[in-house]
């Protein structure tokens, strides 16, 4: 089920209070080098640095005071692991984090600051869900998926409707594409609080493009293959968000690795702030055709700033 307009705006005003209202940057030479007028909506300064606390905080605030007295728990690698962690302790309640052996050292430092309860994995997706549904069956917690929920997707979608409450004559937003709730979210937010009938397009490497196959084939396609810079785009789309995706969503372009990081690069350099590869992606994107959409009005989210400072692709 799509959800309704009036569902959307109250997962808005519910999560404002929680969250930043992210700045919205412009760049005079990007407008130049792309051929159109560019918003850079910078989720990189979101609490935690990544888009994802929209999410986890509206979810969290759906339970129930009984839910809330036991917990949640997600299995994450990643930002969602560090929004549920900052998002839980913000609300005051419990927050259980699997994530595999071999994640980033620096990535548990994270978890761990934010007061996250780390349970520890084998690095498969059967082992983390294994631990996950092990910790919902003793200690009663919710769990909640990084992106096929409908609670965590209405979340993601509000930074578009910040966007858009800025600038309401938006041609096209684009947005990265990894487990699929930004880019359902965003577009929710472009379907209903837009002036302009804007589109939105995602953006998605070509090592990990189940999502574009996926709106080809009309069922939900898998990666075999995860070899992707784009770190936080190596999930698949899930049976909440595609029928969104499929409704509200116009095209899904590939990008290359090299175009990655390329439009990483640009943005470092230009924009002057960090953004972690998975950002890049969507302006990639719109660089890799760019002559389509010459002189268009563009939003792109910019979904996060969490990047191995140690481990640069540049």
């Amino acid at each position: 089920m799509i959800p309704s307009k009036r569902i959307v705006e109250e997962a808005y005003k519910r999560t404002t209070p929680h969250v930043h209202k992210t700045p919205i940057l412009t760049s005079q030479l990007l407008n130049e080098i792309s051929g159109t007028q560019l918003f850079f909506k910078c989720e990189n300064f979101q609490k935690m640095g990544a888009f994802k606390m929209r999410g986890a905080i509206n979810a969290i605030l759906q339970l129930s005071e009984e839910e809330k007295g036991k917990g949640v728990v997600t299995h994450s690698s990643g930002n969602f692991a560090q929004a549920v962690s900052l998002a839980a302790k913000h609300l005051g309640i419990k927050a259980y984090i699997v994530m595999p052996s071999n994640a980033p050292q620096v990535k548990k430092e994270a978890v761990h600051g934010y007061g996250g309860i780390i349970i520890e994995s084998r690095p498969t997706l059967k082992s983390r869900e294994t631990e996950a549904a092990k910790i919902v069956k003793e200690k009663g917690a919710t769990f909640l998926h990084p992106s096929n929920n409908l609670n965590v997707i209405l979340g993601q979608g509000t930074a578009a409707i910040e966007l858009l409450e800025s600038e309401p004559n938006l041609d096209l937003i684009f947005t990265p594409v990894g487990g699929g709730g930004l880019i359902a979210g965003t577009a929710l937010a472009a379907t209903y609080f837009s002036n302009s009938n804007c589109k939105v397009i995602g953006g998605e490497p070509y090592k990990v493009d189940d999502a574009y196959r996926s709106l080809k084939s009309g069922r939900i396609e898998i990666n075999t293959n995860t070899n992707t810079i784009a770190d936080g785009l190596r999930t698949n789309l899930g049976d909440i968000n595609f029928p969104i995706i499929q409704k509200h969503v116009d095209e899904i372009i590939r990008v290359q690795e090299i175009e990655i990081i390329e439009s990483m690069r640009l943005i470092w350099e230009r924009l002057k702030i960090i953004i972690e590869p998975s950002s890049a992606v969507p302006f990639a994107a719109l660089l890799s055709e760019k002559q389509r959409f010459k002189n268009k009005k563009i939003g792109i989210i910019l979904s996060g700033g969490n990047v191995d400072l140690s481990n640069l692709s540049f």
